[in-house]
């Protein structure tokens, strides 16, 4: 057995014992997992695993069932199942609390259940639990073409919200249109203000950029509008306008799924499984894979993600 841990930067293969699952716990062997912004993160040093959690790098799996606690109700040894971890999952097998587990939904391959608990917890938690994003309210997506921007989208077009998008490439914002964005805007043009107030203004605005953005994004927001930040990849210091901010009652908050406590991420992931696990079976809502690697290849895909150059979820084949 083994997993893959950050080593001065760099991953790295080592052997790993995980030991036997508590009693409201479950192990899988793991077939697949999610790659995230988050290991980049983890890897330079910044992003060390809640305390008890796994170091192991990796937020999202699927796999089968090879053992469970003797209080696990809903998984038996064989069942096909995607999770959220807290880390953990680049690795040959993982304990999971049965909470943070789900069926893979029907129709769906393990491949692609590897990539949808990630990216469609962080954009259902902050949007619809966080946010209260309800229906015909106006959405400004930055990163719009990344996994969880693509998840979002979906969402935003079952629930008939407008969606504007920022993205780094022309390519990009063609992408995010084909999933219902109305407009976006190329972030190599400078700033998005002129473009989203035009458009209309935001009601709700999900950033994992801040930096300067935070300051655009207040112009944008519209009164009583609520911004949530999810990221830090355009830097960690932002210039507020508290004028602005009280006059138009905005609502900022910052937001990080990692760190939430195991009950928070079981009522996530069972918000999950009623209300997008059916659009998951009808086919309403899809996997956002841009590639899948085989373990051999990791470095490619930690490069890829360095670079910006993808659209959508890396894979990675355990």
């Amino acid at each position: 057995m083994y997993g893959i841990v950050a080593v001065d930067g760099k991953p790295k293969q080592q052997p790993i014992e995980p030991g036997t699952p508590g009693a409201q716990e479950l192990t899988i062997e793991v077939a697949f997992a999610g790659m995230n912004r988050a290991d980049l993160v983890q890897l330079a040093g910044h992003y060390p695993p809640p305390p008890g959690a796994s170091k192991v790098l990796g937020l999202e799996v699927s796999g089968r069932v090879t053992a469970t606690g003797g209080a696990v109700s809903r998984f038996k040894v064989g069942d096909e199942v995607c999770a959220l971890l807290s880390g953990g999952g680049y690795a040959s097998h993982v304990i999971v609390p049965e909470g943070q587990v789900n069926p893979v939904p029907e129709g769906m391959t393990l491949r692609d259940a590897a990539g949808i608990c990630e990216v469609f917890a962080t954009a259902w938690f902050n949007l619809y639990m966080l946010a209260k994003l309800t229906t015909a309210e106006r959405l400004l997506l930055h990163a719009g073409a990344s996994g969880v921007g693509q998840a979002a989208l979906q969402l935003a077009a079952i629930t008939g919200n407008p969606v504007f998008v920022t993205a780094g490439s022309d390519s990009k914002i063609a992408l995010c249109k084909q999933l219902g964005a109305e407009a976006g805007w190329n972030r190599h043009q400078g700033s998005f203000v002129d473009a989203v107030q035009e458009w209309g203004g935001a009601d709700v605005i999900l950033d994992p950029v801040g930096g300067d953005y935070i300051g655009w994004d207040q112009q944008v927001l519209r009164a009583d509008g609520r911004l949530i930040l999810i990221g830090l990849m355009g830097g960690r210091e932002a210039q507020l306008d508290l004028g602005r901010m009280l006059m138009k009652r905005q609502q900022i908050q910052g937001s990080t799924l990692r760190s939430q406590p195991v009950a928070v991420k079981a009522e996530i992931m069972a918000q999950l499984r009623e209300h997008l696990w059916p659009h998951f079976e009808s086919g309403r809502l899809t996997a956002n894979i841009d590639k899948v690697i085989k373990l051999a290849e990791l470095e490619t895909g930690i490069k890829l993600m360095q670079e910006n150059a993808t659209q959508g979820k890396i894979i990675l084949e355990i």
